[in-house]
């Protein structure tokens, strides 16, 4: 038994000895990579943890509050785990009350969306197709007012602080509690002889493009769009060699653009439209006969929101939990959001000076967090039975998602999981590196950044990697 007792102090022993040295290693090579010179104005958060213990691995400035970025989005899809289940699916309904057709929104940022359609082998329009087909199997021939509630949020659709230059962007999309296409049109510019054609996905004549496009035939082209005075008038400018685009410009009201395309649609298979488009809460007196229902699992926009870093699913889920913590289920805040976000992260022990949460995307430059948040929320997840799920909806490197391009050596590829962060000034990589050895968690927040700070970042999750415990 003594003996026993002996082994097992050695063991101990050792293995403080080995986590002594190899954070040693790790501060060593870490301090070198950001002492550069090339980043010494270079704001840094870092904090590196072992997974399974929780115990500090490096850490440099790691209770410092800094801009986040998309990083932001690692703290929103963590609560959604928590106060929404690994089992929530948005659903949205499809009906009829009398001869009005009923659209019941859910909040879903993945409905019509072209990167998850293509996952489920949909076609481009396919939901439309199938509220046609429901109808006629319904012998709904003719309807006539077409009522969208998109109750489930409010109607606060542009955060305040939101850059106004830039809402015009796919990534400053409006949230509705109907979104479809990521709420965004895709505009091409073809040059056919003498002029320049512009070309619209989806076809609609929701908006109205104004062409002011010249064409050309030498030189570079490059082709942009900006908002104009009167809704969904969108002036397309630039220079056009031969084709430019497609690219995405978020819409405004997109809940009128989904009833709109969903009344084009059904003209086109032979179901009139008599009334009109009306936005509103669907009155408990109407008895709401349901047709069709359209689900998509959080696990869907867990990964479309880390892998890719899908602003709108970050905003949607939001609002969501805000939604779902109300009575009604409905009426879902930016506001209300913040106070539940900001309570599940000092319910982490986690001091309110290191954090402040103003949007879901991580768009707005009023957020804050400090790396120790970070990896307080990713250990937490780690330690919960979702990590699974959580962590298959991180960006891989060598893999897919935002990183795919790198960690491509054998030493690293499917060994970085991580969520990345940019916008001018601002760069942010949190997530989880595995090692023969274990788990590591990290996140590395930088402000007054310049274009040495990524490949710091990639350095910086290598040299978790190579100085595992051996």
């Amino acid at each position: 038994m003594k003996e026993r007792i002996k082994k097992l102090l050695i063991a101990a022993a050792f293995s403080i000895f080995l986590t002594a040295f190899a954070k040693a290693d790790h501060a060593k090579r870490i301090d070198g990579i950001i002492r550069q010179s090339s980043l010494k104005n270079v704001q840094f958060s870092i904090h590196i943890v072992k997974a399974d213990s929780g115990r500090t691995v490096y850490s440099h400035n790691a209770r410092e509050p800094l801009v986040p970025a998309s990083n932001m989005k690692i703290i929103v899809t963590a609560a959604a785990i928590k106060f929404l289940g690994p089992d929530y699916k948005y659903k949205t309904k499809v009906g009829l009350c009398g001869d009005t057709l009923i659209v019941i929104g859910s909040g879903d940022p993945l409905l019509g969306d072209k990167a998850t359609d293509t996952k489920y082998g949909r076609k481009t329009g396919w939901i439309f197709k199938d509220i046609a087909a429901v109808l006629k199997h319904n012998g709904t021939r003719t309807i006539n007012d077409i009522i969208v509630d998109t109750g489930v949020f409010n109607d606060r659709r542009v955060h305040p602080n939101w850059p106004k230059k830039e809402l015009n962007r796919w990534y400053a999309c409006e949230v509705s509690g109907l979104n479809f296409n990521g709420n965004c049109i895709d505009i091409t510019a073809k040059k056919n002889g003498g002029r320049v054609t512009i070309l619209i996905e989806p076809k609609t004549s929701f908006v109205k493009l104004i062409n002011k496009v010249t064409p050309i035939s030498k030189g570079i082209g490059a082709v942009g769009s900006y908002r104009n005075s009167r809704p969904n008038e969108i002036v397309v400018q630039g220079k056009c060699k031969s084709r430019i685009g497609p690219f995405a410009v978020a819409i405004e009201r997109p809940a009128a653009f989904f009833g709109f395309l969903l009344a084009e649609n059904l003209a086109k298979a032979g179901i009139s439209a008599k009334g009109q488009f009306i936005e509103k809460k669907v009155v408990d007196d109407c008895n709401v006969t349901v047709l069709a229902e359209y689900s998509t699992p959080i696990a869907d926009c867990l990964a479309r929101c880390n892998k890719d870093s899908f602003g709108l699913a970050a905003e949607a889920l939001f609002k969501t939990i805000a939604a779902n913590a109300s009575l009604t289920n409905r009426d879902g805040s930016w506001a209300a959001g913040r106070q539940i976000i900001s309570r599940y992260l000092t319910g982490l022990g986690v001091d309110r000076s290191q954090f402040y949460i103003d949007d879901g995307s991580g768009l707005s430059r009023q957020n804050e967090l400090s790396a120790y948040v970070i990896t307080k929320v990713l250990s937490d997840v780690y330690k919960g039975r979702n990590w699974q799920l959580y962590k298959a909806s991180l960006a891989v490197g060598g893999g897919d998602g935002t990183i795919s391009r790198y960690f491509k050596e054998q030493k690293y590829k499917g060994k970085v999981f991580g969520k990345t962060g940019y916008m001018e000034g601002v760069r942010s990589f949190s997530g989880a590196c595995t090692t023969a050895a274990g788990d590591y968690i990290f996140s590395i927040l930088a402000n007054k950044t310049n274009g040495k700070t990524r490949a710091a970042f990639h350095d910086i999750a290598k040299a978790i990697i190579d100085t595992e415990y051996r």
